[in-house]
C-alpha cells in the first residue's frame, strides 16, 4: 500500500507541477517528493503501472487476511486504502486541502497499529490504542517538518499544506506543539494505565524530538539547516515505536 500510495502521489504531484517547482536548494533527503519522474528514473506511464500493480496487490493480500484470519479488519483496510488514494488523488486530494497531516496521523498510527494487533491477537487493548494515537501524531509531525522545504513550490502549485496555510513562523510553533502532544499523550497513557507501563520506554523518543524542535526554530527556514531537524524527527518516531513496542512486550 505504501509503494502504491507513493507511486500514485508521484503522478499527481508531477501533473500538478509541485515536484517540478522544487528548486535545487530546497531539495533534501526527506522532502521534495520521491522525484522518480522529475529525475527521469521512471516515466509517468511506468509509475502509473507500479501504482496499479501494488494497489491490486494490497487488495489481494488484504482480502486474504479478511477471508482467512479476521473479517473485522476489513473496515480498517478499506479506510487505509481510501486514505492512501485520496491523500494525493481523486476528488478529495487531502494533501492539497490542508488535511494530509490528519490523514497521515490516522493511517500511520491507529490504523497500522490497531489493524496489526487485531489480526494477531483477536482483540484491541485500550493502552495500545492510545499509544498508537501518540505514534500517529509523531509521524504527522515528520510530514509537517518535511513540508517546510517544499512550501514555496507547494504554494505556487496550489497545494495548501498546513505549513503553507499557517506561514513559516506559526507552522514552526505548530510543529513543536504537535511533537509535544504526541509525547504528552504517551505519558498520560502510561500514568492512566499502569499495567502498560512498559510503553513508557517510548518516551526516549522525546530526546531526538527536542533536538528536532530546537534545530527547526534555529534554522530560519533555510533547507540546509532543516535537514538535521528532519533526521532527528525521523529518529524520534522510530525510537518511540521501537522502544514502546519492546517495553510493552517485555512488561
Amino acid at each position: 500500500m505504501e509503494i502504491a500510495k507513493n507511486a500514485s502521489g508521484e503522478v499527481v504531484d508531477y501533473d500538478s507541477g509541485t515536484d517540478l517547482a522544487v528548486t535545487p536548494e530546497d531539495r533534501s533527503p526527506f522532502s521534495g517528493g520521491k522525484r522518480v519522474i522529475v529525475d527521469g528514473l521512471l516515466s509517468r506511464s511506468q509509475t502509473v503501472v507500479i501504482a496499479v500493480v501494488f494497489y491490486l496487490g494490497a487488495v489481494l493480500v488484504g482480502l486474504g487476511i479478511v477471508v482467512f484470519i479476521d473479517t473485522r479488519v476489513l473496515g480498517i483496510g478499506v479506510l487505509g486504502m481510501a486514505l492512501a488514494w485520496y491523500y494525493h488523488g481523486g476528488s478529495l486530494r487531502l494533501s492539497y486541502r490542508g488535511l494530509g497531516e490528519l490523514a497521515v496521523a490516522i493511517a500511520y498510527g491507529p490504523l497500522v497499529v490497531c489493524g496489526t494487533y487485531l489480526v494477531q491477537s483477536g482483540y484491541l487493548y485500550a493502552p495500545l490504542i492510545h499509544a498508537s494515537i501518540a505514534l500517529g501524531l509523531l509521524v504527522a509531525a515528520f510530514l509537517w517538518i518535511n513540508e517546510f522545504p517544499d512550501a514555496r513550490a507547494d504554494r505556487a502549485a496550489g497545494k495548501q499544506t498546513l505549513v503553507v496555510r499557517l506561514g513559516t513562523g506559526r507552522a514552526m510553533v505548530g510543529y513543536v506543539a504537535l511533537l509535544t502532544a504526541g509525547y504528552v499523550w504517551l505519558l498520560l497513557t502510561v500514568i492512566y494505565y499502569p499495567q502498560a507501563r512498559g510503553l513508557g520506554w517510548g518516551l526516549l523518543g522525546s530526546l531526538p524530538a527536542s533536538l528536532s524542535a530546537w534545530r527547526l526554530l534555529d534554522s530560519g527556514g533555510r533547507t540546509a539547516e532543516l535537514i538535521p531537524a528532519q533526521a532527528a524527527c525521523l529518529a524520534s518516531f522510530l525510537l518511540m515505536s521501537v522502544a514502546a513496542g519492546l517495553g510493552y512486550l517485555l512488561s
